[in-house]
């Protein structure tokens, strides 16, 4: 006769009460539209997520919208995270791996790699870099445990790639990046794909960027937030200090601000201007804004400075803001059924409040009339010489090239 240990018996009902909880979770990043394919989903139906989250409760593991910490800073900062699985399965579908691929994962949180190596099966080969030799060991560890031990873990600054495997089908970014380092673009195959969350004026999307001849295009870039890349790829954003409790972020190293004017224009009477234009698809607008010119920054304020009345309480997520000398403009919205639901406005201070509230307002209009829909944006990145790239309308600067947006 054969006895059953209560080890035994409590792991069986883990595993099944893991099962049920992945079948629950495919089904929802399935009404999500996370999920769009059956590989993505048989991925996600395969790999036990709760493997690689460790100590977290069950339910935390599979909740398809938590990101999961796993290593913070000596500041409290996130290092690493296992990803919510809904961003994930938005990225594997935009990668559009198929069986016998070879892949390079930037960031090893282990999860995400199995996913990778279920997609490219036994054929395939999954490579995933990380810089933390901590996350390394620790991906590595899980992924033996789930029964990966074909996916390779490297520990290396991934901004120079993994050359010894290369060249890649695939290259999936799961840390925030800056710029597009030229090791990724020259280990990639010619039908190649990155796809990476790039940052780019205080907003990140992650873009599918399929290989132009020595450059990038894309039309498939969707709303994500990632821990951002350390090593050589790390850049920090200036955050320009207005006020008590309100800054400005901004990419630009060198753009120059009139703060006092600024901080002074903060405690003006506000001027309104609402534009008679559809307020729809914040993420849509928001990256519109973004590449319109290089006077729009991202404006953050605390609940404090909204709780007196300075700002509205968009601020507190942070809102494109266009910034002339010592007077700026925001977006804002308000009800109204006449434009289905909600109408976009502008708030605007400062002793030029009407020329830049106009500006901003003929930019809502435009994008609502001209562009309001889901991937209207055509995205190409050109590699330059360092530091060549100069910002401009519908051109971002980076390090190593420029992000160039086009409305369709």
């Amino acid at each position: 006769m054969t006895s059953t240990s209560a080890d035994d018996t409590s792991a069986s009902r883990t595993d099944d009460e893991a099962a049920a909880l992945r079948a629950a979770m495919v089904k929802e990043l399935r009404s999500l539209e996370a999920i769009t394919s059956e590989p993505v989903a048989a991925a996600f139906t395969a790999v036990p997520r709760h493997t690689f989250a460790l100590d977290e409760p069950l339910e935390k593991a599979y909740d398809a919208d938590r990101a999961l910490v796993v290593k913070r800073g000596q500041d409290g900062a996130a290092l690493s995270s296992l990803s919510a699985a809904h961003i994930q399965a938005v990225m594997l579908e935009q990668a559009g791996i198929e069986p016998g691929m070879r892949v390079l994962e930037v960031g090893s949180g282990g999860f995400n790699a199995a996913l990778l190596a279920e997609l490219v099966g036994d054929d395939g080969t999954v490579v995933s870099v990380d810089i933390d030799a901590e996350i390394v060991e620790r991906a590595r560890t899980c992924l033996d445990a789930a029964g990966y031990g074909q996916v390779k873990v490297v520990l290396a600054d991934a901004d120079n790639g993994v050359v010894a495997h290369a060249p890649y089908d695939r290259i999936v970014v799961t840390a925030g990046a800056w710029d597009v380092p030229s090791a990724w673009r020259e280990q990639l195959s010619e039908c190649g794909r990155i796809v990476v969350p790039l940052r780019m004026r205080g907003l990140t999307r992650s873009i599918a960027f399929d290989r132009d001849g020595e450059g990038l295009v894309s039309g498939s870039y969707r709303l994500c937030g990632f821990v951002p890349m350390q090593g050589a790829g790390a850049y920090t954003e200036r955050l320009v200090r207005v006020d008590e409790g309100i800054a400005l972020r901004v990419d630009d190293q060198q753009q120059d601000f009139d703060v006092e004017a600024v901080a002074a224009a903060v405690r003006t009477p506000r001027l309104e201007l609402w534009t008679g234009a559809a307020f729809d698809l914040p993420d849509e607008l928001e990256l519109f804004l973004a590449a319109s010119t290089p006077e729009m920054v991202m404006l953050h304020g605390r609940q404090d400075v909204v709780d007196q009345g300075f700002l509205a309480p968009s601020v507190t997520r942070g809102v494109p803001a266009l910034v002339d000398g010592g007077s700026f403009a925001y977006r804002t919205k308000r009800q109204n059924a006449a434009t289905g639901g909600f109408e976009s406005g502008v708030f605007a201070h400062g002793p030029d409040a009407q020329a830049v509230a106009e500006r901003y307002a003929d930019l809502l209009r435009r994008w609502a009339s001209d562009h309001r829909r889901r991937g209207a944006a055509h995205l190409r990145y050109r590699p330059m010489p360092a530091g060549m790239a100069e910002p401009a309308p519908g051109v971002i600067a980076k390090r190593l090239g420029a992000v160039e947006i086009s409305w369709r």
